[in-house]
């Protein structure tokens, strides 16, 4: 059955939409929480800053498969716009495969290779041992991750926004429960929360491909010499590759801040990587909303709806303004009780609560980027989005390193904040000339 997003309200549309998005991706970070959550209150603050140490590895491989899928899910919405549907089949396969030989070998190099990676890091030495324990077992689940992301990258791009929920709440359910009895039970500690990440994330995936080859048959494949097609792959690697290498070089960035942070010490590390994990459920509903415009965009790009494709975008950034004011007063108001949660010092709860005062203010200025962002994306502009991303970065990086001295460790929340601020204005400034090309060639 067609989930046709290029005709009706478009305001009913994106909340529709994107609501399973939001829940889907708050239930994720949920799920990131809770071993950190478990941890740092049956374990104390070193375990919890020993996971906090490693989070910036972890997810550098992590964004690297998101970033890469959403440019397939553009893909997969330009193709279902079109009607092209046979070719959604060999979008799934395709990538499939790879991702998951890719991701295998990735996961193997990052066992072998882990005491050099985090001595490259600055690990405190107190911490060192508990996050290398933690990290080993979680590139484990890896692969899983990646097969997981590009069958919902497609079910998304064909308009299903349930399948992510569904999968995550089922691989929530299941990591607090194993978390319980390997940590609180069995006191393994962080080798007993990252095995019940992974085993939750097995779950996950193997979920995910059971709903799609349930509700979309269109979509069900079998291995086989025709499983890779190489002229897919060729145009999928043309959406996937900028987001996926912007979002590898902000990761990239992201170990080199988190060599900065780790400068300050194990309680900067644990307040601030733990406030980050707050910030991360807190802006999820902005970032998915971004992504629910790129996919409706993409639908009506796809069928040829240029004039309701911005009508995406006007509607999209009033939606998102309301939505990233009231994230503002939340995180204002809660996140120092959010921190406290976790197990941490009083001081270290107060290094957090100043890092949220840093950047809260600003969700706003992130909703419009991710606005923007989605609307270019799903035009298909997804080269430029990922070099606006990089000089983001860059600007960050810069920032934080040359204003260290004039502000100590809130100086991570400053450029950060900043950096949304060079995003917006980039991405915007894009809009602009796109439209007046547009309007002088027409």
């Amino acid at each position: 059955m067609k989930n046709d997003i290029t005709q009706g309200n478009i305001a009913k549309n994106l909340i529709l939409f994107t609501a399973p998005l939001i829940l889907s991706g708050l239930l994720q970070q949920i799920f990131n929480w809770v071993d950190a959550f478990i941890v740092g209150n049956v374990e104390g603050e070193l375990a919890l800053g020993g996971i906090g140490a490693t989070t910036s590895l972890y997810n550098f491989f992590i964004t690297v498969i998101v970033g890469f899928t959403s440019g397939i899910s553009v893909l997969a919405a330009q193709k279902y716009g079109m009607e092209k549907l046979e070719e959604l089949k060999s979008i799934l396969s395709s990538f499939s495969v790879l991702l998951g030989i890719i991701f295998v070998a990735i996961a193997a190099l990052g066992i072998v290779f882990i005491n050099s990676i985090l001595t490259l890091l600055d690990t405190p030495d107190n911490i060192f041992l508990i996050g290398k324990e933690y990290l080993r077992i979680l590139f484990i689940g890896i692969p899983f991750l990646a097969i997981y992301n590009i069958y919902s990258a497609v079910l998304r791009g064909i308009g299903d926004s349930k399948a992510p929920f569904l999968s995550i709440l089922v691989c929530s359910v299941i990591n607090v429960i194993l978390d319980i009895i390997f940590v609180v039970v069995l006191r393994y500690g962080v080798a007993g929360a990252a095995t019940a990440t992974i085993i939750s994330q097995a779950v996950m995936t193997v979920f995910v491909v059971i709903y799609t080859i349930k509700k979309h048959k269109i979509l069900e494949f079998r291995l086989g010499k025709n499983t890779v097609n190489k002229t897919i792959l060729t145009e999928g690697f043309k959406f996937g590759l900028p987001p996926a290498i912007q979002s590898g070089v902000s990761s990239a960035g992201s170990l080199v801040l988190q060599q900065f942070m780790n400068g300050f010490g194990e309680q900067t590390v644990a307040a601030i990587t733990t406030a980050y994990r707050v910030d991360s459920v807190i802006i999820l509903p902005i970032v998915n909303f971004g992504s629910g415009v790129a996919t409706i965009v993409a639908q009506n790009i796809g069928a040829g709806n240029e004039d309701r494709a911005k009508r995406v975008l006007k509607t999209g950034t009033c939606m998102i303004i309301g939505l990233s004011l009231c994230l503002t007063m939340l995180v204002l108001v809660f996140g120092g009780y959010l921190i406290a949660m976790f197990g941490l010092t009083a001081e270290s709860v107060e290094i957090g609560k100043s890092f949220f005062r840093s950047i809260a203010s600003c969700y706003v200025i992130y909703g419009l980027a991710m606005t923007f962002r989605g609307y270019l994306e799903g035009t298909g502009d997804m080269l430029f989005s990922g070099i606006a991303g990089i000089i983001s970065l860059l600007v960050r990086i810069a920032v934080s390193y040359a204003f260290a001295a004039s502000f100590g460790n809130m100086v991570i929340g400053y450029a950060e904040a900043f950096s949304w601020f060079v995003l917006f204005a980039i991405y915007y400034i894009r809009f602009l000339i796109k439209r007046r090309t547009k309007a002088a060639t027409s």
